[in-house]
């Protein structure tokens, strides 16, 4: 993996060549530094890295501070995760099916005594999340005037959300741990793609018009997605 050496610190980063990109761009955030190049383009990633090494190091500082806000799971009983943007308790009941309250996660005794807490938890995240994903899909497809196609549960670590061209919509489903009107954000944009395929100025119109906020929402993506982690490797 290429690299940068900045004052004392060595950056690695990754290349990716995107048919979308019309111009180099960079990408920093929690998962890493990603340089992005036109498919085709003649411009050295290294070129790229060595002019814009000060803001490189600046914003990997940034994401490692927010690394180490990671919280570490422990997966027992009273601790908190969350869900829609607040924290609810884990508690083990005797209970036939798993759910969400407004304080809790509310886990069956038999069933984590046969498959353990991370488990149970997660197939109940994973539930509830195609369920409110669904939901939010429905209602935005409907004020948007687009036919999205199948709903698919994924947990990619470096995107919370992708559109096939087959109209599939794939979504991370930890992204079920962040509040509301962040979920609408992702939802939104993606759509969008169904009606613009590439992020072009009125791509972002698109997602302004139902989503005035959205870089707001964008912002708080960046800057918390470490705190929709379940497992350490989801960093």
């Amino acid at each position: 993996m290429p690299a940068i050496h900045v004052f004392d610190e060595t950056i690695q980063y990754d290349v990716i060549e995107s048919d979308d990109a019309t111009e180099p761009r960079i990408d920093v955030d929690i998962h890493g530094v990603r340089i992005i190049l036109p498919a085709g383009s003649e411009i050295e990633a290294e070129t790229v890295a060595d002019e814009n090494a000060q803001w490189i190091l600046d914003k990997w500082r940034e994401y490692e501070t927010h690394r180490q806000r990671a919280p570490a799971r422990s997966f027992e009983e009273g601790e908190a995760f969350p869900y829609l943007g607040d924290e609810r308790r884990l508690s083990i009941e005797t209970a036939d099916r798993a759910r969400i309250t407004p304080t809790t996660f509310v886990l069956p005794a038999t069933a984590v005594d046969e498959r353990g807490i991370k488990d149970v938890l997660e197939e109940l995240y994973r539930r509830e999340a195609r369920e409110y994903f669904q939901a939010r899909i429905d209602h935005y497809a409907a004020e948007m005037d687009v036919d999205p196609g199948r709903l698919e549960l994924r947990n990619q670590r470096t995107r919370w959300a992708s559109c096939s061209v087959q109209r599939t919509l794939s979504f991370n489903w930890r992204l079920v741990m962040a509040p509301p009107d962040v979920i609408d954000y992702v939802v939104i944009h993606e759509l969008a793609h169904l009606r613009e395929r590439n992020h072009t100025r009125r791509f972002w119109q698109l997602v302004r018009q139902y989503d005035p906020d959205y870089e707001q929402h964008v912002e708080w993506l960046k800057e918390n997605s470490v705190r929709l982690i379940f497992t350490e490797e989801d960093l």
